[in-house]
């Protein structure tokens, strides 16, 4: 909603300054989205009148200009422009004033060996138009070094706001003046319509025809006006609707758009001579068309309300009105329509053919209905002022609702549910102010809200309006009861553990996507998923059919979509839900990633020091063992296990599980699902379920911190042993790091060999132990102890035996 300073005037004489006004509409619910104050921006261009133009010296198309503004010596100023002579008032700009459109800050300096002190601004240099063949030409009579911006009118602030959708009354200005006048900045100035007395019957009728239907308009009012002399709008009127974006198209048509936005009363106007027979409201029929007033033809059905006439469809009742009706400069007798349309109907006439205009916008928000006739009465003074002519008598079918409705409001209310203390008399003065009808004595008032405030519902309502116009700094400041006890986390840890694996995997360079929750039923059966009890009764899409059974499908869809567009190094995650059937216990909270290509953790693509390489399992592994860790997982006692799931490559993919609990898959994506998914490999992925996380043991509040440094040299053995091919090397880290959990601080496997002098069936794994003293150096017995036993316990539980 925009208007001008001066048009707010019409309506309320101030009583504070421009800037109190619009700090003030903010904290009475109407946010201040922007001020344009163009005087502001041009303060420092004024007025100069050319005394004297001569031909430059060194320049054929310069001239050398004595510029008088208004005090002190002539300043002299070089200037191109063809149109620059002695005698023009044009816009002077001083050394040190910044040119709006490029930013450039003037300085005195030469210009062909000539001294230029200033500049003479054209039109676009300014901002004003695109207008460059000359400088500025001002009203002969303007004073020299007045401010130029003043002397055209540009010292009219324009003032944007935002009104939520309950608050039409304030899409008019004199709502918003009201407002302003109740809040206590300046006096309401609401003069009476004069009604207007119809010096004829009017020769057109209205009839409303819904049949058996809901009826889609309460009231309908006309009247005609004969003999008009339709043209431009007044100066006054069309500065009005330029200045807050609309373009004058002449005066039948700017008046119903200043009504709209001076009083929030939408009118629609028909050229009398081409309106055949009886105007009929109606709902339109499947099929009927509209060329409407933006020159688009629209396909209407049956749940929409039209205005037709004998051959027709000829406007779209509160939405736009139809060309083939419309008024232009030939119109000398015309209809002004002032009606009432249910409001959900017009919205969702107006979503089904995508057409907005202002009056949908407020007839979908709800106007005062009480102001239909006097809204008609005032257009009609305005036509008449402006294009004459001979009014008719006023034509009403159906009836103007009865909106009056009684609050009881207790008094105490305001107290109760916002802390402000207001005193009986302020609550009657704001509300009076509003235009509410208060009755009764305290301690509870009878409240009728005014037939513009639709909204009012009840008591809260009006406390609400109380709480605004007093003052919401007169709420006092109260702190919330904290208790004895100490505060409950906010945050669940299934919660806590997505955002943790959110920021774990965006650190390693994933980058997080958000993909649909529905799959094809390929998709999910390749996933594991494709029960009928996840299928969609509904689905938007052939390939959207079933909830997903994991978040694999559309992250490999993502990273083939950014392949065939010249992305294919791709690393995305999701946190998100999966579905494994309809019952709640069937639903888990997941964290998955997929790389496709060389994206790897350290880098993608080519590099003079070496290529990244395609993605591997290790690089998914990584991911998964990273985000674990972030949510707080025991990943020093995971156990990898090759058992992923059938959509990963059988060779090259494992679990982490601790104990019968799997929390994670990875490992490359099968090269069959891949073939069905259309996708080029590599692609790596992983998936991890957050609700499969333990939580970590509670822990005592008092607990003397554990240092566990020791000022003894660790000492590192190596072992090869010799398994069957069969013996994960996990069971020997496990049974190396079982003889001695104190001693032993790391096992790990540095070599794997297959192949020339062992056995087909056989394979040597190589492990590094550290083993870390911390009450004294190890002797050389102790050592080789240490050793016999590792080596005894792992030939105990793989049956490997010590490499020679």
């Amino acid at each position: 909603m925009k208007f001008t300073y001066s048009w707010l005037k019409e309506h309320l004489e101030p009583s504070a300054s421009f800037e109190e006004i619009v700090e003030r509409l903010s904290l009475i619910g109407l946010e201040v989205e922007g001020v344009e104050d163009k005087a502001k921006d041009l303060s420092a261009f004024v007025v100069g009148e050319i005394l004297t133009a001569v031909k430059h010296p060194n320049a054929d198309k310069l001239q050398v200009c004595s510029v008088s503004i208004g005090s002190g010596d002539p300043i002299q100023v070089v200037c191109g422009a063809p149109n620059a002579r002695a005698g023009l008032k044009t816009v002077f700009a001083a050394p040190g004033t910044v040119i709006p459109t490029n930013g450039m800050q003037l300085k005195i300096g030469k210009i062909r060996d000539v001294e230029s002190r200033g500049m003479l601004c054209s039109a676009r240099e300014l901002g004003l138009s695109e207008e460059h063949d000359g400088i500025m030409e001002l009203p002969p009579d303007a004073p020299a070094g007045a401010p130029f911006a003043q002397v055209i009118g540009l010292d009219d602030p324009v003032v944007e706001i935002a009104v939520t959708p309950n608050r039409a009354d304030c899409l008019g200005v004199a709502g918003v003046a009201r407002d302003l006048a109740a809040a206590g900045l300046g006096e309401l100035m609401n003069p009476r319509i004069k009604p207007v007395e119809g010096a004829f019957p009017s020769p057109v009728t209205v009839r409303l025809d819904f049949g058996d239907t809901p009826a889609l308009c309460p009231a309908f009012a006309l009247r005609v006006i004969r003999g008009v002399k339709n043209g431009p709008s007044p100066q006054w009127m069309q500065d009005k609707l330029r200045a807050i974006g609309l373009r004058p198209i002449n005066a039948l048509v700017d008046v119903t758009n200043f009504m709209t936005f001076d009083r929030n009363r939408p009118l629609h106007v028909f050229d009398a001579k081409k309106v055949t027979g009886e105007l009929v409201v109606r709902r339109a029929k499947a099929g009927e068309t509209l060329l409407a007033l933006d020159g688009k033809t629209y396909t209407l059905d049956d749940t929409m309300c039209v205005i037709a006439d004998d051959t027709g469809v000829e406007s779209l009742a509160g939405v736009m009105g139809g060309e083939d009706s419309g008024c232009d400069e030939s119109t000398t007798d015309v209809v002004i329509e002032s009606a009432l349309w249910a409001p959900i109907n017009i919205a969702q006439t107006g979503r089904k053919l995508g057409l907005n205009s202002d009056a949908r916008f407020r007839f979908e928000r709800g106007i005062d209905p009480a102001f239909t006739l006097p809204g008609l009465d005032l257009a009609t003074h305005l036509i008449l002022d402006i294009c004459g002519g001979e009014p008719s008598q006023m034509v009403l079918a159906g009836a103007i609702p009865d909106t009056t409705r009684t609050i009881a409001f207790p008094l105490a209310e305001v107290k109760r549910l916002t802390g402000l203390d207001a005193s009986e008399q302020e609550i009657r003065d704001v509300l009076a102010a509003l235009g509410f009808a208060v009755s009764g004595d305290a301690p509870v008032l009878q409240v009728v809200p005014p037939s513009w405030r639709g909204d009012i519902e009840g008591k809260a309502d009006l406390v609400e309006e109380v709480v605004r116009i007093l003052g919401l700094e007169r709420v006092p400041a109260t702190e919330l009861p904290r208790g004895a006890d100490a505060r409950k986390p906010i945050l669940t840890p299934l919660q806590r553990r997505s955002r943790k694996a959110r920021r774990a995997l965006a650190a390693r360079g994933l980058v997080e996507a958000v993909t649909w929750s529905f799959v094809s039923h390929a998709e999910a059966e390749l996933f594991g998923g494709g029960a009928a009890s996840v299928a969609l009764s509904n689905p938007i899409a052939a390939e959207l059919s079933d909830m997903r059974p994991s978040l694999l499908p559309g992250l490999i869809r993502a990273a083939k979509t950014n392949a065939d567009r010249g992305f294919a190094d791709t690393a995305l995650f999701e946190v998100g839900q999966t579905f494994a059937g309809d019952q709640p216990t069937d639903q888990r909270q997941c964290a998955s990633g997929v790389r496709h290509g060389t994206a790897k953790p350290f880098g993608a693509g080519r590099h003079w020091s070496g290529a990244a390489g395609n993605v591997d399992v290790f690089d998914a592994k990584a991911d998964a063992l990273a985000a674990l860790a972030a949510c707080n997982a025991p990943v020093a006692n995971l156990q990898v296990t090759a058992d992923a799931p059938s959509w990963y490559h059988p060779g090259r993919s494992g679990s982490l599980r601790l104990g019968s609990n799997a929390m994670a898959h990875f490992g490359e994506v099968h090269p069959a699902v891949l073939e069905a998914l259309d996708v080029d490999g590599p692609v790596v992925a992983f998936e991890i379920v957050l609700d499969k996380i333990p939580e970590p043991k509670a822990k005592p509040t008092k607990v003397k911190p554990q240092i566990d440094f020791s000022a003894f040299q660790p000492v590192t053995r190596d072992f090869a042993f010799l398994v069957d091919r069969t013996v994960a090397a996990a069971d020997i880290l496990k049974a190396a790091q079982g003889v001695d959990k104190k001693l032993i601080t790391t096992v790990g496997v540095f070599d794997l060999y297959e192949g020339k002098g062992i056995e087909a069936d056989k394979k040597s794994v190589a492990v590094e132990v550290t083993l870390q003293p911390r009450e004294r150096t190890l002797t050389d017995k102790e050592i080789e102890e240490v050793a016999g036993k590792i080596v005894a316990e792992v030939t105990k539980k793989t049956g490997a035996s010590l490499r020679a």
